[in-house]
């Protein structure tokens, strides 16, 4: 709408005072308003299931029938990608999908065991009894039960004929090249990875050859390893199969899928791996400086995230390739991305790798307009939302706007003692996502509890927070109202749920990730609040004007009837 209303201004400008108009004056109207939406964070392994985890089966669309009942438009995930596994006795890690191996490759513990059945790769006296219907994720306990049965599922489909329609939708998608560029290194990279004497290692600690990725060593491991990175492979295309159903679905009902990408990718990764040039590391293969934040009033000593940071410059020579290959499969699996740490396309925090905090960082200069310039060319454009968070410059937000990406509003961050804060409600931005929180906040009733009477005193004056609507509502309410084009609510805060069902807490390495909202059939049950967020969807213009989830032309031509004012008197 922008450009059409700059010329429409021009055009206007050029008569002289006291002249007629142009022609078509009075068709000149400012574009119309963007249109509004509301949705739900929830990632997949917070879903029911029969099987330890949430997955991708019945319950998953279940979730997106329950979202379209309440009028939510947007579905939006945590990092698909498998997540940092621990090795009992020789790598600690705690299953974080911000930690993942690969950015490319999707979370195979997500595989939904009866979906495998339904595609004839199992029979159904092949899986496991039922367990940990309800209860939080323990992944260890998932891997240890699922991954034997999803390997059988993905042996029996490379085992049958070429012909079939599965094997053939198997092998056209494994030789797709944007698939083939990431899945032969990521397979290969797997197979090293679970060499007995080399179990535990971090790639740059390999030998010679295979860290420098020496041709004819990579070939031989290929060679000796086939059954493996066959599997592998099928794995990978299970998941494929299996999320982007949903996604289709989900499109079909209104819903767009929107995902969530770190900025960074873990060092020990097949993506550095295979990828060197691309990566700042030593003549060791190391890492040279790796990524943090500096300190602040929360952390004196800041933040050591200990990714390895981007040779921007060989990224630009190449035309941003392997970015825009990774954007490209976002994009595949999602239909928007939100990039973590967006802040660093602007300026990014470069610590040394031997540095045992991140006092000693310094910032650098980011890629800025140039990488989506780069991508755009590449890709057409990318639909993205900027997660600005934390310490915002004016390039930050100069950067932001120049590509027309939506940022970030946080609700709980609005009550401190900054009257210009931009997460209060009057002064959030229509390009925006608000979220009362995100999964590393408390939840909103838990947030709320911990507050002391002075601000509950200023959210109630304010917002007109109370006990009798509960906080959580309080705040979904509040994110309703804001001007931001799109609010979005976690599942937690939408059961009006305490702290005990928070996501993850930063700083703190155990015991995140794992929620789950119930057993299998609690959608059934949600309908009150789906019929809730319906009418606040309604009440503040986030229900969607065309596509699946829009009134019929009948309700929508009697509502402004009923709505309109009598004339006066």
């Amino acid at each position: 709408g922008k450009p059409r209303v700059a010329r429409a201004v021009r055009a206007m400008a050029a008569p002289k005072t006291g002249e007629p108009v142009v022609d078509g004056y009075t068709t000149m109207f400012p574009a119309p308003p963007v249109p509004r939406r509301a949705g739900v964070i929830m990632h997949p392994t917070s879903l029911p299931g029969s099987y330890g985890i949430g997955d991708l089966g019945a319950e998953a669309y279940a979730f997106v029938d329950w979202l379209a009942e309440a009028k939510m438009q947007i579905w939006q995930v945590l990092p698909l990608v498998p997540p940092g596994r621990p090795i009992p006795g020789v790598r600690e890690d705690y299953w974080s999908p911000y930690s993942g191996r690969d950015a490319h490759c999707g979370n195979t513990l997500m595989i939904s065991l009866p979906e495998l059945v339904k595609d004839g790769l199992l029979e159904s006296n092949e899986l496991p009894h039922p367990y940990n219907m309800r209860g939080d994720v323990d992944f260890n306990a998932v891997a240890e039960k699922n991954e034997p049965v999803i390997a059988k599922a993905a042996n029996n489909l490379l085992a049958l004929p070429d012909e079939h329609d599965l094997k053939a939708a198997f092998l056209a998608w494994r030789s797709r090249p944007e698939i083939e560029v990431w899945l032969k290194e990521a397979a290969l990279f797997d197979a090293i990875c679970k060499t007995p004497e080399l179990l535990g290692k971090d790639w740059w600690d390999w030998p010679t050859e295979l860290r420098t990725r020496d041709a004819a060593a990579l070939d031989a491991k290929r060679a000796s390893s086939t059954a493996s990175i066959d599997e592998f492979c099928a794995t990978q295309f299970l998941f494929d199969k299996q999320w982007l159903a949903i996604k289709k679905y989900a499109n079909e009902k209104g819903v767009a899928l929107v995902g969530d990408m770190p900025i960074y990718v873990g060092g020990h990764s097949a993506d550095v791996w295979a990828n060197q040039s691309l990566f700042l590391l030593n003549g060791e293969c190391k890492p040279s400086a790796v990524a943090g934040v500096p300190p602040d009033a929360f952390s004196e000593d800041g933040q050591l995230w200990g990714n390895p940071l981007y040779d921007w410059p060989a990224h630009e020579v190449e035309g941003y390739r392997w970015w825009a290959g990774r954007l490209g499969r976002a994009l595949e699996l999602h239909d928007e991305v939100r990039i973590d740490h967006f802040r660093a396309f602007a300026a990014y925090y470069s610590v040394p790798a031997d540095a045992k905090t991140a006092k000693t960082g310094s910032w650098m200069v980011g890629p800025g307009e140039s990488f989506f310039k780069g991508i755009a060319k590449a890709l057409g454009g990318a639909p993205i939302v900027a997660e600005d968070l934390g310490v915002i410059t004016t390039d930050v937000v100069a950067l932001r706007e120049a590509i027309d990406a939506p940022g970030m509003v946080v609700l709980q961050f609005a009550w401190g003692d900054d009257e210009r804060s931009p997460h209060l409600l009057h002064n959030h931005y229509e390009n925006s996502f608000c979220y009362p929180g995100t999964h590393d906040n408390e939840t909103s009733q838990g947030w709320y509890e911990n507050q002391d009477e002075k601000t509950k005193l200023k959210l109630a004056n304010y917002a007109g927070i109370s006990d009798a609507e509960g906080a959580a509502w309080g705040f979904i309410r509040m994110g309703m109202s804001s001007v931001s084009k799109a609010c979005v609510f976690t599942m937690q805060d939408v059961m009006g749920l305490g702290n005990e069902a928070r996501m993850n807490t930063p700083g703190v390495a155990d015991g995140n990730w794992a929620w789950r909202i119930g057993a299998p059939g609690v959608f059934a049950s949600a309908t009150g609040e789906a019929k809730r967020l319906a009418a606040l969807a309604e009440r503040y213009q986030r229900v969607a004007s065309t596509g699946p989830q829009a009134p019929k032309k009948a309700e929508a031509a009697a509502e402004p009837a009923a709505a309109a004012p009598a004339p006066a008197a």
